[in-house]
């Protein structure tokens, strides 16, 4: 990982930066329920064209988030893997007929139904992680804390998402920091080590990690004691930000891209589009 890059917020001037953080965070939820809920093929290849579009005008970069993208698709199609182990034959009770592409041993035939279901869940896995990234690099913590105050949330909850965002950066130079530590003791953890040795000293990473971060967690929490924070019932804020006309013409799109995947619920009888009628 580049060790100039971290995993946080960056101001970008631009469409998707200049939206309030509600906007972004109901946009993020609306958008992963439904995509997530919704298994139409049309319907999810449109988010993702979407998702794809709204991440590059985002402003952020791919060596920016190479390494997190990376690391979610080992585990996404580890994950693929493991739904046709333990269900091998899923797609074919979907879609209620087998099309045999290639003949296996016992269950384990390769079926164009069941690689239609996996192909759904990797378009969910590719809208998915863009609009997070989205969310988690262009949204000011303290803006977005007190945007959820203004829609009825408790400051106290509200502080505490802010807190978990600032919190992102400093865990990932923590880390950086302890590797390069680890370094110049003479453990190898680039991609010239091996990689079970490289996997070793990850591990023994982790455990001053936690430490450092407990440490950070305890000067917080007795700080914010020390102020008497929670005392009263409200809170003014230093960063807010009122929606204005893009934020209300964004929570229109995402109703409406919302309202077209109940719809196709309907039109399809179901979450499922079987195109094998």
């Amino acid at each position: 990982m580049n060790n100039n890059v971290l995993i946080g917020y960056k101001q970008r001037d631009n469409f998707v930066d200049r939206l309030t953080g509600t906007t972004k965070l109901i946009g993020l939820i609306a958008l992963s329920v439904i995509g997530m809920t919704s298994f139409d093929t049309r319907f999810l290849l449109v988010l993702t064209v979407c998702s794809l579009a709204l991440f590059r005008v985002s402003g952020i970069k791919f060596h920016e988030v190479s390494f997190i993208l990376g690391f979610i698709t080992v585990f996404s199609v580890l994950n693929l893997i493991a739904v046709y182990i333990f269900g091998p034959k899923y797609g074919v009770h979907l879609y209620g007929s087998e099309h045999v592409i290639w003949q296996g041993i016992g269950p384990y035939n390769l079926t164009w139904k069941q690689l239609f279901y996996e192909f759904n869940l990797f378009l969910k896995y590719i809208f998915t992680v863009p609009l997070a990234l989205i969310f988690l690099m262009t949204t000011n913590p303290s803006e977005f804390s007190s945007s959820l105050n203004r829609i009825g949330i408790s400051y106290r909850i509200s502080y505490a998402v802010s807190l978990a965002l600032r919190y992102i950066p400093d865990v990932q130079n923590d880390y950086r920091q302890i590797s390069r530590a680890q370094q110049a003791r003479g453990n190898e953890i680039s991609k010239k080590g091996k990689l079970t040795h490289r996997v070793k000293v990850a591990g023994q990473i982790l455990l001053p990690l936690i430490f450092t971060s407990l440490d950070r967690i305890e000067t917080i929490s007795q700080a914010m004691e020390l102020r008497r924070f929670g005392k009263l019932k409200k809170r003014t804020w230093y960063a807010a930000r009122p929606m204005k006309r893009n934020d209300f013409l964004a929570l229109i799109v995402i109703a409406l891209v919302v309202l077209v995947g109940i719809y196709l619920f309907k039109v399809n009888g179901g979450r499922f589009y079987n195109p094998f009628k």
